[in-house]
């Protein structure tokens, strides 16, 4: 008789741990509480236009592509790709931006044009940057994190020695480039990781490598055929997926799982991978004596940033905007200290732009635009629709006086999501966006555990455990943690 295994959520990390158990003989169901699956990524659609309501930069390709070839599969059976040229745009001021080269030939024309001497440091920042993205990428984050003896191996030591995890990425990147426009272009990726660029690790430079070298990628018709060709990969291997069934109580006895309760029914589990937000499983799913931490731990922990959002449909065509756009115009010291420092809301944030329709027509009507607003912010804040007005007030004036065109008066949907939706819908710690911040003290066997520590069968994936935030990370959690129960229960 196959293990019975219960997958709670359907997010990436949830659908990759699904699909490699199933592939091993697993009798896996995935339970969602939501109405369709995907978590983060869902997708809507709403008065003709298509928004993705969550990750919106595919990067990393090699990480889709490995995902997806360990069933013998290939990205191309599922959704097609489109490399992005330009990659995406900086928005500094109204009649100062950089549109940001596909290939790196181009690139260093830019960086040379902004800075003398800059190409050829480039060219030695990338090198650096792809050993660690080899390493990173395809060692490093692969590892559980339950043990320093996974890091015992003298090659891997020297490995880590030279990923420069014990330097800032701030001090790193002005090793190399000294005009602002580089370092805040070159401090961008990391930005979302969670904490600023003087407190996160050298190692994530691996970021500009997966940014500039491996490209910034649409699949068409978004996001979220990514997920759809997850599910269907997922029901291939015989993954049996229930959307609207939130889980209530993991019921436990004898040190072990039983069952997960949802408020559809109950399911009896062999073993059980929590891919649900890690906190909101630790403090309320389960028992008390069963919580892998406090509630003081949890509040100590340093988050990733949460997220302003709008979802905006216009009914006429942008002028001066790509796909993606970020729009660096004001200070971003002041924001940064908003962010995570003094945690508050911004008096003149920085924000991101994307409108997919400027690549696929398929997502909003004829001569319409499908315009996905972002403003990083805080976790843990109260918002209200009268700060949502107000902050989308303020950057649509900036976008418009950026493109010389009003675009108010041409809306014809819209829709914003921040804390209290991301409480609702992902049960998100303090309304988190993106997870657990990837501070050095929050790497590797310093993030919260995969694996339940009084529970035999309980584990645990997603961006509050290994390897931490972003899609591809939650695919290869999907994966690691799979590894784990295979490991230890067949």
């Amino acid at each position: 008789m196959s293990k019975r295994v219960i997958v709670i959520g359907s997010g990436f990390a949830g659908l990759s741990a699904a699909t490699h158990l199933a592939s091993e003989g697993c009798e896996v169901t995935l339970l969602e509480k939501n109405t369709t699956i995907g978590g983060r990524a869902r997708q809507f659609k709403a008065s003709g236009f298509t928004f993705d309501m969550g990750p919106s930069w595919y990067w990393m390709p090699d990480v889709f592509e490995n995902y997806f070839s360990h069933f013998g599969k290939s990205v191309a059976d599922y959704y097609e790709l489109e490399r992005l040229d330009p990659s995406y745009q900086v928005v500094y001021g109204v009649e100062d931006h950089l549109q940001i080269p596909a290939k790196m030939s181009g690139l260093r024309q830019m960086f040379e044009s902004v800075e003398p001497g800059s190409g050829v440091r480039l060219d030695a920042f990338m090198k650096q940057a792809a050993y660690k993205y080899e390493v990173g990428i395809h060692q490093l984050v692969r590892k559980p994190g339950r043990s320093l003896r996974e890091f015992a191996s003298l090659k891997l030591l020297i490995d880590v020695l030279r990923m420069d995890v014990f330097k800032s990425m701030a001090s790193h990147v002005r090793k190399y480039f000294t005009h602002p426009k580089l370092i805040q272009l070159m401090e961008f990726p990391v930005l979302f990781l969670g904490a600023l660029p003087e407190n996160t690790p050298a190692l994530y430079s691996l970021m500009n490598y997966a940014d500039m070298s491996l490209g910034t990628w649409y699949p068409k018709g978004g996001m979220f055929k990514i997920v759809e060709g997850m599910q269907k990969l997922a029901e291939e291997q015989g993954v049996k997926i229930l959307t609207n069934h939130e889980v209530k109580i993991i019921k436990a006895e004898n040190g072990k799982v039983t069952q997960v309760i949802t408020d559809q029914g109950a399911f009896d589990a062999d073993v059980c991978v929590a891919g649900a937000d890690y906190h909101h499983v630790d403090q309320h799913l389960l028992e008390k004596k069963h919580s892998n931490y406090s509630a003081t731990y949890w509040d100590k922990r340093v988050m990733a940033p949460s997220s302003l959002l709008y979802y905006v449909g216009l009914n006429k065509k942008i002028d001066r905007l790509l796909h993606h756009n970020l729009f660096f115009d004001t200070d971003f010291g002041p924001h940064a200290n908003d962010i995570y420092t003094q945690p508050r809301w911004p008096d003149n944030p920085l924000f991101y732009a994307s409108i997919t329709s400027k690549t696929d027509p398929t997502v909003a009507p004829e001569g319409h635009e499908n315009l996905f607003l972002l403003i990083p912010v805080a976790p843990g804040l109260d918002d209200t629709p009268e700060i949502r007005d107000h902050y989308f007030d303020l950057i649509m004036k900036r976008m418009e006086s950026f493109i010389g065109q009003s675009l108010r008066e041409h809306i014809v949907y819209m829709r914003t999501f921040a804390h209290s939706d991301f409480i609702n819908d992902y049960h998100s710690f303090k309304g988190n966006a993106y997870g657990l911040a990837n501070t050095l003290r929050q790497t590797a066997i310093l993030k919260p555990s995969l694996k339940n520590k009084t529970l035999n069968n309980l584990y645990y994936t997603g961006q509050l455990t290994v390897p931490g935030p972003g899609v591809p990370p939650s695919l290869i959690s999907g994966g690691v943690v799979a590894k784990e129960v295979m490991r230890e229960h067949f």
